[in-house]
């Protein structure tokens, strides 16, 4: 397919101005926009290279706005574009990868590049609706939550971290091929994203064999790690999980999460045998007088961090 077309098509526009004529036309200087252009993860270009459309001036000056209205602090412009362009630098990744698969499994589409460019023209639009519906369904559940705690710091709150781990998963890439591993990796995401969902949970990020999930309440976080932990023991086709959770105040960053109650489920994480969950004393604590669940300790353990670490066992009666 022409090159120059089907980047035409992805970008919304031919190119037309070099860096120095979008600060230009946007009234933004030229050391702020190249630092905005190298946040959001992309090569930088040379003074006289013509490499920017419209809609690269449009995005330009609409950032500008939102800086001075107000709506964005100016000392978080550049974090905020850097998550911003890691986030949409994968899911772009991802849904280059289907295109092409789509294109090279279809010998005759792959031989007729009107065809090529008649299917990109279609489906952008349409992938970016199903982007927008996506994005709206989670801004209005985190306004949700926003509302009704108003006096909480969204930043910094009171949460369950906690994190699940295909047993064996190392020793497994040796044994498989790729085309398997692909099968094992997609059908524990799909199992994961399924459970954290439906027991109001988040997901962070998927680490290839392993998930970080964060939840509002005890109990949500303990039926995410006693499903998953249930589901994957049933499933012949993929290894054991074992999962580690701890309860307090965790940063929330553009995305991800921080702290020390993280790096606590972590441990407790790689300490679990194949199958198992063990919790901190906190989270253990807001469990204890709950009837749906166990809770045995542990002996003591001393792991990076933490000399004494005291694990208790998390269980359906």
């Amino acid at each position: 397919m022409n090159e120059e077309r089907l980047e035409s098509i992805l970008l919304g526009g031919e190119r037309r101005y070099t860096r120095l004529e979008v600060a230009e036309k946007t009234g933004v200087p030229i050391e702020r926009a190249t630092r905005l252009w190298r946040a959001l993860g992309f090569a930088t270009v040379g003074d006289d290279e013509v490499v920017f459309t419209d809609a690269d001036v449009e995005a330009v000056r609409t950032a500008d706005q939102l800086i001075s209205s107000g709506l964005l602090d100016a000392r978080l412009e550049v974090p905020v574009t850097r998550a911003l362009g890691q986030h949409l630098s994968r899911l772009a990744e991802w849904q280059v990868h289907m295109l092409w698969a789509l294109i090279t499994e279809n010998e005759e589409l792959g031989r007729d590049e009107k065809q090529v460019a008649r299917l990109v023209e279609r489906l952008v639009p349409e992938l970016q609706r199903v982007q927008d519906f996506v994005w709206r369904r989670h801004l209005a559940a985190f306004a949700g939550r926003a509302l009704a705690a108003p006096d909480e710091d969204l930043e910094a709150r009171t949460e369950v971290a906690g994190f699940a781990d295909m047993v064996g998963y190392t020793r497994l890439t040796r044994r498989i091929d790729d085309a398997e591993l692909s099968e094992i990796l997609e059908r524990f995401e799909a199992l994961a994203t399924e459970i954290v969902a439906e027991h109001h949970g988040r997901i962070v990020k998927m680490i290839g064999d392993e998930v970080l999930f964060v939840a509002d309440t005890a109990a949500d976080a303990a039926e995410i790690a006693l499903t998953l932990a249930e589901h994957t023991s049933l499933d012949p086709t993929l290894p054991e999980v074992r999962c580690g959770m701890a309860a307090g105040r965790i940063l929330n960053r553009f995305g991800d999460v921080y702290g020390s109650v993280v790096n606590l489920a972590s441990r407790l994480t790689g300490l679990a045998r194949p199958g198992t969950i063990l919790v901190d004393r906190e989270l253990a604590s807001e469990l204890r007088d709950d009837p749906d669940y166990v809770l045995r300790p542990r002996r003591p353990a001393s792991v990076r961090g933490y000399a004494r670490l005291r694990p208790f066992a998390l269980r359906r009666p």
